[in-house]
């Protein structure tokens, strides 16, 4: 124990001084949609396919005042707001938005890491503008972005990453937050884990189960207790508990993984239906890797049945996967084993994970030091 107190002392210490800002886009793509079109302001909208096996991929908050949240099937959302109007999404158009906001977090700091199109952190103990004020920043950000773009955005200034993070959803929409070094721990007390970032429902689920509630009932928890029942995240649900996260700000950030899929209107009962299905989602995925030079190890499918049971299968190869035709065939052979099927199939879907810049991949067949 006092072995576990000394680092959390040195880690208090050395987190404290550190300036985070979480910037988070307010329903990013919807508020798109209703500022390029004056019909759809103040009305409930849906960004995604209004079809019955469509899926909401972003809500307005007059939808989520109905309990519209995005990846919702489109029929329930249409079912909980019978007003709700859908909107073809636009990717291109978030894309430029998303690297105009960028150029503005750009005059402020290198040390800019995207999460999304919608989110990103930013490191600004030291930054362009020489201030010492993270808040200050803060503001002057979100100005300029309803300025230039007439969007607007939370944020959540803090001394890690983590509480940043919490942060800007404390006020959202169009709010800011900060979390000082001496709110930190208190703040995390009366936080229900199930709005810890890095806590899904599965894992909110088995820490109630354990009687794991909120922050305060998390830091009850010994360092040990938490690894042997979450792995690896065990350490980080340790010391967040304790307003504690010194993951670094990384600029240029490589995405772990790259994912597609699809729903398909009708069911697809054979193998050799899914098979043609998935293809079509195996280029989309290979199209990014050919765009960003990387390249995966792991090939998970990903399957959706007519009753809604989903399942996953992932198989991991000992080299990089350098060719499309190499990836359909670990996703063909994901796929095979599940048929004949009782239940038609729904939706498909691939990812690569365990991403890397192919230029690194070479260099590491060289190296010795793997």
């Amino acid at each position: 124990m006092m072995k576990e107190e000394r680092a959390e002392g040195i880690s208090a210490e050395a987190g404290g001084s550190r300036k985070i800002i979480h910037i988070d886009m307010d329903a990013f793509y919807a508020s798109v949609e209703q500022r390029d079109n004056p019909e759809l302001r103040e009305k409930p909208v849906a960004v995604g396919g209004s079809l019955e096996r469509g899926v909401v991929a972003a809500a307005s908050y007059e939808a989520r005042q109905f309990g519209v949240h995005s990846a919702m099937p489109s029929v329930i959302a249409k079912r909980k707001c019978p007003d709700l109007i859908f909107v073809k999404p636009r990717f291109d158009a978030y894309k430029a938005i998303s690297l105009q906001i960028r150029e503005i977090f750009a005059e402020y700091t290198p040390l800019i890491e995207p999460l999304s199109l919608v989110e990103a952190y930013l490191h600004v103990t030291q930054n362009l503008k020489g201030t010492v004020s993270a808040t200050w920043i803060a503001e002057e950000i979100r100005a300029r972005i309803r300025a230039e773009t007439d969007l607007t955005a939370s944020a959540g200034v803090s001394y890690n990453k983590f509480l940043a993070k919490l942060a800007s959803d404390h006020r959202k929409p169009d709010g800011l937050f900060v979390i000082t070094p001496e709110m930190g721990p208190a703040f995390v007390e009366t936080l229900p884990v199930r709005k810890f970032h890095g806590v899904g429902p599965a894992t909110a689920r088995k820490m109630e189960q354990l009687g794991i509630r909120t922050g305060l009932d998390l830091r009850a928890q010994t360092l040990v207790f938490l690894q042997q029942h979450f792995g690896k995240a065990g350490s980080y649900y340790y010391w967040v508990a304790r307003g504690i996260d010194e993951r670094p700000v990384r600029a240029n950030r490589v995405r772990k993984s790259v994912g597609a899929e699809n729903t398909f209107p009708i069911d697809l009962f054979t193998y050799e239906a899914a098979q043609d299905q998935l293809r079509d989602i195996i280029d989309k995925v290979w199209g990014y890797c050919e765009r960003s030079g990387t390249r995966g190890r792991t090939v998970t499918l990903k399957v959706k049945f007519a009753n809604f049971q989903q399942i996953t299968r992932s198989r991991t190869s000992q080299t990089q996967i350098g060719t499309r035709s190499e990836l359909e065939q670990f996703g063909s052979a994901l796929l095979e084993p599940l048929f004949p099927v009782a239940k038609g199939v729904r939706l498909l879907g691939i990812s690569l994970s365990s991403l890397v810049a192919e230029e690194a991949e070479r260099e590491g067949e060289f190296s010795l030091s793997l």
